[in-house]
């Protein structure tokens, strides 16, 4: 599960993240963190659509190589 500093600071600085949900990259989602609490994180993609993801899926900057699940 991602942490408050790890979140915080990806909020802070606007990082890009890629949301690992899956084996299939088809599924993963794309944006920046806007707000999270205990058990949700909060992803609005770049079409402006926000979506709510639980925490344990892997976040990674979208410029790292991507995580297997």
């Amino acid at each position: 599960m991602i942490t408050e500093e790890q979140l915080d600071r990806y909020r802070i600085d606007g990082t890009p993240l890629r949301v690992v949900r899956d084996n299939f990259e088809i599924n993963d989602v794309l944006g920046i963190v806007v707000a999270w609490d205990e058990e949700h994180v909060v992803i609005r993609k770049r079409n402006r659509k926000v979506v709510k993801l639980s925490r344990g899926y892997v976040y990674e900057p979208v410029t790292a190589p991507r995580s297997e699940v």
